[in-house]
């Protein structure tokens, strides 16, 4: 079922498990609006605003396994592999994964706890030729703070090597991106493996800061360095100046890169955790948005 978190300062709305089918991302927990009460400002968007285009994410939606499907590439052509939060999906030809591809699905069982303000979601095992899991992901509210935790266990005979992270479909009071939105990261920022020159030429960057010089026309994309020595500070930051107010992303792990997406309406910025659980082992970690104006 659907809910709407409130502690008061902030507002969250959480679809149904389900609303989002795709064989994308995660099904549990999918964030569709974050309201900062003080000024309501609205930080979540679509990832397109065309229908039909687009895989459907929508707000702070996460995913596993962009590049790196657990059970794929040792899977016969017709045989199933796992998705975490999604279900078993069926490998149909002989061809590498792609994440935006439309698989055929067998969706994991799901139950729900909730509270006014946190919601926990239980998705439950199914073996699937010596892989299991079972990931429990608990959203809650503190303050001006949305934080996301998981726990992934491998209940399964292989070892899991996964990769995750959350999309972040931001754009603050549904402004159109361009020159009053800035990116921070903890040191000084830098732009690596931009997917064309376009996205070269599109971003400014001045010490710790990312800017954009005009109103994106297409998308863009590029790896980004600068978080590497955070330590415990915010992986990134997004404030969008006319309207006084930002986001900022903590994390309780060190991560294996971060990208950036966006296009028009929308600027992603992408933190990936690199999971690797034994059998019969698990793993912890957790996410920290704070929502604030300046």
């Amino acid at each position: 079922m659907a809910y709407t978190l409130t502690n008061g300062i902030l507002t969250v709305e959480i679809a149904d498990t389900g609303a989002y089918n795709g064989t994308r991302f995660d099904w549990t927990g999918f964030i569709t609006q974050v309201t900062l009460e003080q000024g309501k400002h609205t930080f979540c968007v679509p990832e397109s605003l065309v229908p039909g285009q687009g895989t459907g994410g929508f707000g702070l939606c996460n995913e596993f396994g962009i590049s790196r499907a657990i059970g794929y590439d040792d899977a016969e052509v017709g045989e199933w592999f796992p998705k975490p939060g999604v279900g078993l999906l069926q490998k149909q030809e002989d061809a590498p994964y792609f994440f935006a591809g439309s698989y055929p699905l067998i969706p994991f069982e799901v139950i729900e706890e909730h509270t006014t303000d946190s919601v926990t979601y239980s998705v439950q095992p199914m073996e699937c030729r010596g892989y299991s899991m079972l990931l429990t992901k608990r959203i809650s509210l503190d303050e001006e703070r949305l934080n996301i935790s998981y726990t992934l266990e491998n209940r399964g005979s292989k070892e899991l090597l996964t990769e995750e992270y959350n999309h972040n479909f931001v754009g603050i009071n549904g402004k159109n991106v361009g020159s009053g939105y800035e990116l921070r990261l903890p040191d000084n920022v830098r732009v690596e493996q931009a997917e064309s020159i376009y996205t070269e030429e599109l971003l400014s960057r001045t010490g710790d800061k990312l800017s954009w010089k005009n109103e994106p026309d297409r998308p863009f994309y590029c790896k980004l360095g600068g978080w590497e020595d955070a330590g415990d500070s915010f992986y990134w930051e997004i404030t969008h100046q006319p309207s006084r107010v930002g986001i900022r992303e903590y994390g309780s792990f060190q991560p294996e890169q971060i990208a950036l997406w966006g296009e028009k309406h929308v600027i992603s910025p992408e933190v990936f955790a690199d999971i690797s659980i034994l059998p019969r082992h698990s793993k912890d970690w957790s996410r920290s948005y704070q929502f604030f104006t300046i």
